[in-house]
């Protein structure tokens, strides 16, 4: 059975200032990538534990999967049987801090 997908309201922040960024640009790469990093998400929907887990974050319970130039941090729940996407970050930016052991910040 497929994990629910939610979304933090970072995660979400961050999904938005992507594509706003993007038409900048050509209004048909932001929507690609929206739709990849959709589409990308659903993986974890079906194999949480395939991201590796992210190391700086200390508790061990945040994974990584890697989307274009992006990289969408989430947490596994796995008594709920969810999966919370905590951000998406572009790689250009760097490692993201990490505050309180669990969510990078942007």
């Amino acid at each position: 059975m497929d994990y629910e997908i939610t979304w933090t309201e970072p995660a979400l922040a961050d999904l938005e200032a992507i594509v706003r960024y993007l038409p900048r640009r050509s209004t048909n790469v932001a929507e690609s990538v929206r739709t990849a990093i959709l589409n990308h998400v659903e993986t974890p929907a079906r194999f949480p534990f395939i991201g590796p887990v992210y190391a700086p974050a200390r508790s061990g319970r945040i994974r990584e999967i890697v989307c274009q130039s992006y990289r969408i941090f989430y947490r596994v729940q796995e008594t709920a049987h969810r999966v919370e996407i905590l951000t998406v970050w572009h790689a250009a930016r760097g490692e993201p801090q990490v505050s309180n052991g669990e969510q990078p910040d942007p």
